[in-house]
């Protein structure tokens, strides 16, 4: 309930100054009226509502300001499903258990739904070879009765306690392959083919 009246408050420190802006000083600023409906319409918030509408919002900024986009191929359907199956994999799992190997972890998940399981084989069918491509680190994943057993593992022992404290969610997270892979699915390419 706080943190409602908080925001009533923060809404109305906002409204009210610009409900004071009367008709003397509107026109005393006439010749500023382009800055003025820019200050009107500017906010002081940058957050989009979550995480993956901001992505594409920023995928619709990146694709307006790059003069060769070519429209026809954007495809931000394909960044929206995928942003979903990242959703699935890191908050509608439960992570069972994770122990740690001689070199390297591993973990025990089971998705909360189809659609999560249904994202799990999707990301699993590709996230092994990045992860390997990315850090040498080999990760193998099982499935039986609903269950994925993922296994991360590597030939450095100077890298095993960096596997075992990333565990499930860190080894899905290693990598800066994420960001290009969003962009090459808005432009409407294959990310899997530049790598």
């Amino acid at each position: 309930m706080k943190i409602y009246y908080s925001l009533v408050l923060l809404a109305t420190a906002f409204v009210q100054p610009m409900c004071a802006f009367g008709e003397d000083e509107h026109h005393q600023h006439a010749d500023h009226s382009s800055s003025h409906n820019h200050m009107m319409s500017a906010s002081p918030l940058t957050a989009a509502g979550n995480y993956a509408f901001f992505t594409i919002q920023e995928a619709i900024e990146k694709l307006d300001a790059d003069p060769n986009t070519d429209w026809s191929k954007v495809n931000l359907e394909a960044l929206r499903q995928h942003l979903v199956d990242m959703q699935n994999f890191t908050l509608n799992v439960k992570v069972l258990s994770q122990k740690p190997l001689k070199n390297g972890m591993q973990a025990v998940v089971r998705p909360d739904n189809e659609d999560a399981a249904a994202s799990l084989d999707r990301v699993f069918d590709a996230h092994p070879a990045q992860l390997k491509k990315e850090t040498g680190w080999d990760m193998s994943v099982t499935k039986q009765d609903g269950l994925y057993t993922v296994t991360v593992t590597t030939n450095n022992p100077a890298e095993v306690a960096k596997i075992r404290g990333l565990g499930y969610i860190g080894a899905m997270a290693t990598g800066a392959h994420h960001q290009s892979h969003h962009w090459s699915m808005a432009k409407g390419e294959n990310p899997h083919q530049h790598h």
